[in-house]
């Protein structure tokens, strides 16, 4: 019963539903305009589908081709940006203290090797000058009269020795007179001479022994010839080394007076000065740098890049400060250590716990080509060098 209920419930609902014909009529001509609208979409899908696929493939070959050539471009090449422009910073320095009367540069100046820098006041390191010019001179002049005095004693003192001796020979002759005139006034008899001659006899025979002695001691202190000799000339030495020492304090009051001009060691640019007109300078205070015109560029690759890199290979240069400014140059050198060797304080991976790190190494690149005169190249500027390694 409830299944015949059900079906005469359901037959009648779609008569109810149903309504006139003019409404069915109707809704048939709205589902068929629906139709036709979606078969035109379907017919404009499928009109376009191969398009699509097409601009799809396109674009994925496009992609292809471009991964493809950037493999080819930088397969050979090994590039970094830890880099930057480096050069040879001359410290400059004064050799001697004193105030500071003129200034002659200015900031950031072209300089030539020579060229003064700054002027000290010299008045006293010129007084130092004049008194070891005066301290020479009288040197000199000891020098120059001792040297006579051993010109003269080469000939008096071999002079004395012989005279020495003659004295010595008379003496002697004079002994042996006075011995035969004493002999003679012993061998005679009382009655033919008397005390007193014979006592004047004594006396002189003692006096002669006394001659004889004298002119002994006389030729023994003259003997010493080429010793007194030498001893002049020893005199001469040290007096030439007196001279020698006023030279070289005339020589180094002369250098200390040119140190009060300071020149340029080299050429370059003149870059952190910190010294004024009326500053009181002392020996090796920094008071300015050089930057010399040489540039280079120190390139801190990492130790994976460095397999295939050597000296001489070409290596393109861009300037992060100059876009357009295009350098070439090549690998100069490698240094042998990374940068964390050479630090104050470099790791020691034998203690504690070891956590591998990549190192970077420096590598010094040679610009060849492309620096332009009017544009400066200031050291420590960023670069981006690119190693062509085969």
């Amino acid at each position: 019963m409830f299944d015949d209920a059900i079906d005469q419930e359901s037959s009648e609902k779609p008569i109810a539903e149903q309504g006139s014909p003019q409404q069915r009529s109707e809704e048939q001509a709205v589902q068929d305009a629906a139709t036709g609208d979606d078969a035109e979409g379907v017919a404009r899908r499928r009109r376009r589908r191969p398009w699509v696929t097409l601009i799809g493939l396109v674009i994925l070959a496009l992609l292809i081709a471009g991964g493809v050539y950037y493999w080819l471009l930088t397969r050979n090449v090994e590039s970094t940006d830890d880099a930057y422009t480096d050069g040879r910073a001359v410290i400059v320095a004064p050799q001697v203290p004193g105030v500071v009367m003129s200034l002659d540069i200015a900031d950031n100046q072209f300089v030539h090797e020579g060229d003064p820098l700054i002027h000290i006041d010299s008045r006293q390191y010129e007084n130092d000058r004049q008194l070891a010019e005066g301290t020479l001179a009288t040197a000199r002049s000891q020098l120059d009269g001792q040297k006579l005095g051993a010109e003269i004693a080469r000939k008096n003192f071999p002079a004395l020795l012989d005279q020495a001796r003659a004295q010595l020979a008379s003496a002697d002759a004079q002994l042996a007179k006075a011995q035969a005139d004493y002999n003679r006034q012993t061998s005679l008899s009382r009655q033919a001479t008397s005390q007193q001659d014979v006592d004047a006899a004594r006396a002189a025979l003692q006096q002669a022994e006394a001659q004889v002695a004298l002119a002994n001691a006389q030729v023994v202190q003259n003997s010493p010839v080429p010793q007194r000799i030498g001893e002049t000339d020893a005199q001469v030495g040290q007096l030439s080394g007196q001279v020698e020492q006023a030279q070289a304090r005339l020589a180094q009051a002369e250098l200390n007076l040119s140190w009060t001009v300071v020149k340029a060691p080299q050429s370059g640019w003149i870059t952190k000065r910190n010294v004024e007109k009326g500053n009181y300078v002392t020996a090796g205070q920094q008071i300015l740098a050089i930057v010399t015109p040489e540039v280079w560029v120190t390139a801190n690759f990492k130790e994976t890049q460095l397999a295939d890199m050597r000296p001489g290979q070409k290596v393109r240069i861009r300037v992060d400060a100059y876009p357009d400014l295009d350098l070439r140059g090549h690998v100069d050198s490698i240094q042998l250590g990374s940068g964390s060797k050479f630090t104050a304080f470099p790791p020691e991976n034998a203690t504690g716990n070891f956590v591998k790190v990549v190192q970077r190494v420096p590598v010094k690149i040679v610009i060849d080509s492309g620096l332009d005169p009017k544009v400066p190249l200031p050291l420590g500027i960023s670069v981006e060098p690119t190693v062509t390694v085969r």
